[in-house]
């Protein structure tokens, strides 16, 4: 059972899944870093904007005007945090769209090259093959 385990865990598609899995969580930290470093900034200095601390009060206490110090005082519905993580899908999907369509732009483009002409044996021996068929026929 452990050697069968072992040829399960070592197979191709499992490797490669784990990679993918690691490789995305790598690349999950870095759009969030962009959208709450280098995006969500710049639309604060815009329009003073901050979607970090947009909330609502499920409490009657909650007063506090930063979103860390409002959870402590009670529950809060923090759908400034949601747009944020919405936003950081979107920036995913997109990227993913960009690499998708890259991947199919090489692909069509190995397609349509044309394929090398026959060697000369193998179009000798298809005209042999032919005279071969039509003395049988």
């Amino acid at each position: 059972m452990l050697e069968e385990f072992r040829k399960f865990a070592l197979k191709g598609n499992v490797v490669d899944l784990a990679i993918g899995v690691i490789i995305g969580a790598a690349f999950s930290k870095i759009v969030d870093s962009l959208v709450s470093d280098i995006i969500m900034p710049f639309f604060g200095a815009l329009g003073g904007l901050d979607f970090s601390n947009y909330y609502v009060g499920l409490n009657a206490g909650v007063t506090a005007p930063v979103l860390e110090e409002a959870k402590k005082q009670g529950a809060v519905l923090a759908y400034g945090s949601f747009m944020t993580v919405a936003l950081n899908f979107l920036i995913i999907a997109f990227v993913l769209f960009l690499v998708v369509k890259g991947i199919n732009r090489m692909r069509r483009n190995e397609e349509a090259k044309p394929a090398p002409p026959p060697a000369a044996d193998v179009v000798l021996l298809t005209e042999i093959r032919d005279l071969l068929k039509q003395r049988t026929v």
